[in-house]
Protein backbone atom coordinates (compact mmCIF):
# COMPACT_ATOMS: atom_id res chain seq x y z
CA UNK A 1 0.00 0.00 0.00
CA UNK A 2 1.07 3.41 -0.54
CA UNK A 3 2.15 5.74 1.56
CA UNK A 4 -0.61 8.82 0.47
CA UNK A 5 -3.17 5.38 0.37
CA UNK A 6 -2.39 4.59 3.78
CA UNK A 7 -2.76 8.68 4.81
CA UNK A 8 -6.34 8.65 3.20
CA UNK A 9 -7.88 5.81 4.41
CA UNK A 10 -6.74 6.87 8.00
CA UNK A 11 -7.66 10.59 7.24
CA UNK A 12 -11.06 9.47 6.03
CA UNK A 13 -14.34 10.22 8.16
CA UNK A 14 -15.42 6.97 9.88
CA UNK A 15 -12.97 4.91 8.73
CA UNK A 16 -12.08 2.01 10.59
CA UNK A 17 -9.17 2.76 12.61
CA UNK A 18 -8.72 -0.47 14.82
CA UNK A 19 -8.78 -2.40 11.53
CA UNK A 20 -6.37 -0.31 10.13
CA UNK A 21 -3.98 -0.85 13.40
CA UNK A 22 -4.45 -4.35 12.86
CA UNK A 23 -3.41 -4.45 9.93
CA UNK A 24 -0.50 -2.54 9.75
CA UNK A 25 0.65 -3.92 13.02
CA UNK A 26 3.25 -6.51 11.84
CA UNK A 27 4.85 -4.17 9.11
CA UNK A 28 7.55 -1.65 10.54
CA UNK A 29 7.58 0.42 7.28
CA UNK A 30 4.05 1.07 7.44
CA UNK A 31 3.82 1.99 10.70
CA UNK A 32 6.94 4.26 10.47
CA UNK A 33 4.73 6.16 7.61
CA UNK A 34 1.96 6.68 10.55
CA UNK A 35 4.01 7.51 13.19
CA UNK A 36 5.35 10.81 10.47
CA UNK A 37 1.98 11.18 10.13
CA UNK A 38 1.90 12.72 13.62
CA UNK A 39 3.21 16.18 11.64
CA UNK A 40 1.19 16.06 8.55
CA UNK A 41 -0.23 19.34 8.19
CA UNK A 42 -3.80 18.23 7.44
CA UNK A 43 -5.51 17.78 10.94
CA UNK A 44 -7.30 14.65 10.01
CA UNK A 45 -4.26 12.89 9.03
CA UNK A 46 -2.75 13.69 11.72
CA UNK A 47 -5.17 13.65 14.52
CA UNK A 48 -6.44 10.14 12.35
CA UNK A 49 -2.74 8.74 12.71
CA UNK A 50 -3.16 9.99 16.12
CA UNK A 51 -5.79 7.55 17.12
CA UNK A 52 -4.33 4.63 14.86
CA UNK A 53 -1.38 4.62 16.94
CA UNK A 54 -3.38 4.72 20.64
CA UNK A 55 -5.05 1.57 19.53
CA UNK A 56 -2.27 -0.12 18.33
CA UNK A 57 -0.36 1.02 21.23
CA UNK A 58 -2.78 -0.71 23.24
CA UNK A 59 -3.49 -4.19 21.47
CA UNK A 60 0.16 -4.23 19.99
CA UNK A 61 2.43 -2.96 22.20
CA UNK A 62 5.60 -4.33 21.03
CA UNK A 63 5.12 -3.13 17.78
CA UNK A 64 5.24 0.37 18.80
CA UNK A 65 7.30 0.50 21.39
CA UNK A 66 10.47 1.02 19.03
CA UNK A 67 8.89 4.43 18.80
CA UNK A 68 8.25 5.54 22.43
CA UNK A 69 10.46 8.09 22.14
CA UNK A 70 8.18 10.09 19.57
CA UNK A 71 5.35 9.91 22.14
CA UNK A 72 7.73 11.07 25.09
CA UNK A 73 8.43 14.34 22.61
CA UNK A 74 4.72 14.68 22.09
CA UNK A 75 4.07 15.49 26.26
CA UNK A 76 5.78 19.12 25.52
CA UNK A 77 3.22 19.47 22.43
CA UNK A 78 1.46 22.80 22.37
CA UNK A 79 -1.14 20.93 20.65
CA UNK A 80 -3.53 19.74 23.78
CA UNK A 81 -4.96 16.59 21.40
CA UNK A 82 -1.62 15.53 20.71
CA UNK A 83 -0.18 15.70 23.82
CA UNK A 84 -2.96 13.64 24.84
CA UNK A 85 -2.50 10.73 22.37
CA UNK A 86 1.30 11.14 23.75
CA UNK A 87 0.42 10.62 27.34
CA UNK A 88 -2.08 7.65 26.65
CA UNK A 89 0.54 5.89 24.13
CA UNK A 90 2.97 5.87 26.96
CA UNK A 91 0.97 4.48 29.48
CA UNK A 92 -0.06 1.59 27.04
CA UNK A 93 3.91 1.12 26.00
CA UNK A 94 4.27 0.75 29.62
CA UNK A 95 4.10 -3.21 30.08
CA UNK A 96 6.85 -3.69 27.53
CA UNK A 97 8.59 -0.93 28.43
CA UNK A 98 12.10 -3.42 29.03
CA UNK A 99 14.41 -0.15 29.21
CA UNK A 100 12.81 1.71 31.60
CA UNK A 101 12.40 4.48 29.07
CA UNK A 102 8.74 5.50 31.08
CA UNK A 103 10.88 5.25 34.62
CA UNK A 104 13.42 8.06 33.25
CA UNK A 105 10.84 10.52 32.63
CA UNK A 106 8.20 9.78 35.02
CA UNK A 107 8.23 12.89 37.17
CA UNK A 108 8.01 15.02 33.67
CA UNK A 109 4.91 12.26 32.81
CA UNK A 110 2.87 13.37 36.13
CA UNK A 111 3.66 17.02 36.25
CA UNK A 112 0.46 18.20 34.63
CA UNK A 113 -1.55 15.77 37.53
CA UNK A 114 -0.60 19.65 39.60
CA UNK A 115 -3.10 21.80 36.90
CA UNK A 116 -3.57 23.64 35.57
CA UNK A 117 -6.01 21.77 32.55
CA UNK A 118 -8.11 19.05 34.27
CA UNK A 119 -8.37 17.38 31.05
CA UNK A 120 -4.56 16.70 30.97
CA UNK A 121 -4.27 15.57 34.47
CA UNK A 122 -7.61 13.34 33.72
CA UNK A 123 -5.60 11.90 31.44
CA UNK A 124 -1.97 11.54 33.19
CA UNK A 125 -3.98 10.26 35.87
CA UNK A 126 -5.45 6.98 33.21
CA UNK A 127 -2.00 6.35 32.24
CA UNK A 128 0.00 6.79 35.05
CA UNK A 129 -2.44 4.25 36.80
CA UNK A 130 -1.56 1.95 33.56
CA UNK A 131 2.12 2.32 35.12
CA UNK A 132 1.46 1.50 38.18
CA UNK A 133 0.01 -1.60 37.34
CA UNK A 134 2.92 -2.87 34.77
CA UNK A 135 5.64 -1.37 37.21
CA UNK A 136 4.51 -2.18 40.49
CA UNK A 137 7.96 -0.81 41.70
CA UNK A 138 6.39 2.67 41.01
CA UNK A 139 3.05 2.65 42.36
CA UNK A 140 4.31 4.21 45.84
CA UNK A 141 5.56 7.21 43.36
CA UNK A 142 2.46 7.44 41.21
CA UNK A 143 0.26 7.01 44.18
CA UNK A 144 2.00 9.95 45.88
CA UNK A 145 1.85 11.90 42.71
CA UNK A 146 -1.84 11.20 42.49
CA UNK A 147 -2.26 12.72 45.92
CA UNK A 148 -1.59 16.23 44.72
CA UNK A 149 -4.73 16.35 43.02
CA UNK A 150 -6.71 17.17 46.45
CA UNK A 151 -4.62 21.11 46.22
CA UNK A 152 -4.30 21.16 42.37
CA UNK A 153 -4.85 23.69 40.59
CA UNK A 154 -7.49 23.71 37.81
CA UNK A 155 -10.24 26.19 36.77
CA UNK A 156 -12.77 25.64 38.78
CA UNK A 157 -13.65 23.74 41.82
CA UNK A 158 -15.81 21.41 39.68
CA UNK A 159 -12.36 20.71 37.72
CA UNK A 160 -10.88 19.16 40.44
CA UNK A 161 -13.76 16.93 41.62
CA UNK A 162 -13.85 15.75 38.13
CA UNK A 163 -10.52 14.78 38.54
CA UNK A 164 -10.77 13.21 42.41
CA UNK A 165 -13.09 10.98 40.54
CA UNK A 166 -10.42 10.30 37.65
CA UNK A 167 -7.77 9.61 40.85
CA UNK A 168 -10.29 7.45 42.52
CA UNK A 169 -10.42 5.32 39.76
CA UNK A 170 -6.71 5.12 38.98
CA UNK A 171 -6.20 4.01 42.60
CA UNK A 172 -8.49 1.00 42.07
CA UNK A 173 -6.58 0.14 39.00
CA UNK A 174 -3.20 -0.43 41.17
CA UNK A 175 -4.97 -0.01 44.62
CA UNK A 176 -2.55 -3.46 46.08
CA UNK A 177 0.51 -2.54 44.73
CA UNK A 178 0.48 0.69 47.07
CA UNK A 179 2.37 -0.06 50.28
CA UNK A 180 1.28 3.14 52.13
CA UNK A 181 -2.34 2.09 51.70
CA UNK A 182 -3.63 4.79 54.77
CA UNK A 183 -2.95 8.39 52.54
CA UNK A 184 -5.07 6.57 49.85
CA UNK A 185 -7.81 5.71 51.77
CA UNK A 186 -7.80 9.14 53.42
CA UNK A 187 -8.20 11.20 50.36
CA UNK A 188 -10.68 8.47 49.55
CA UNK A 189 -13.13 8.74 52.52
CA UNK A 190 -13.00 12.23 52.49
CA UNK A 191 -14.80 12.17 48.90
CA UNK A 192 -17.87 10.42 50.68
CA UNK A 193 -18.75 14.26 51.33
CA UNK A 194 -17.82 14.97 48.00
CA UNK A 195 -20.23 17.99 46.06
CA UNK A 196 -19.88 15.61 42.81
CA UNK A 197 -22.75 12.86 43.54
CA UNK A 198 -20.53 10.07 41.21
CA UNK A 199 -17.44 10.56 43.20
CA UNK A 200 -19.45 10.56 46.76
CA UNK A 201 -20.66 7.13 45.17
CA UNK A 202 -17.63 5.88 43.63
CA UNK A 203 -15.55 6.49 46.92
CA UNK A 204 -18.25 4.62 48.91
CA UNK A 205 -18.08 1.71 46.45
CA UNK A 206 -14.14 1.61 46.86
CA UNK A 207 -13.99 1.72 50.53
CA UNK A 208 -16.56 -1.07 50.95
CA UNK A 209 -14.36 -2.95 48.29
CA UNK A 210 -11.53 -2.17 49.67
Amino acid sequence: MKNDDLLGRIAEKGSDKEAIAEEIAGDPVQIAEVIDGLNNKKASVKFGCGKVLRIMSKQYPEALYPHIGTFIKLLDSDNNIMKWEGIHVIGNLASVDKDKKIDAILTRYLKPIEGPVMITAANVIGGAAKIAAAKPYLAERIAKAMLKVEHAEYDTEECRNVALGHTLDAFDIFFNNIKNKKPVVDLVTKQLDNSRNSVSKRAEKLLKKW
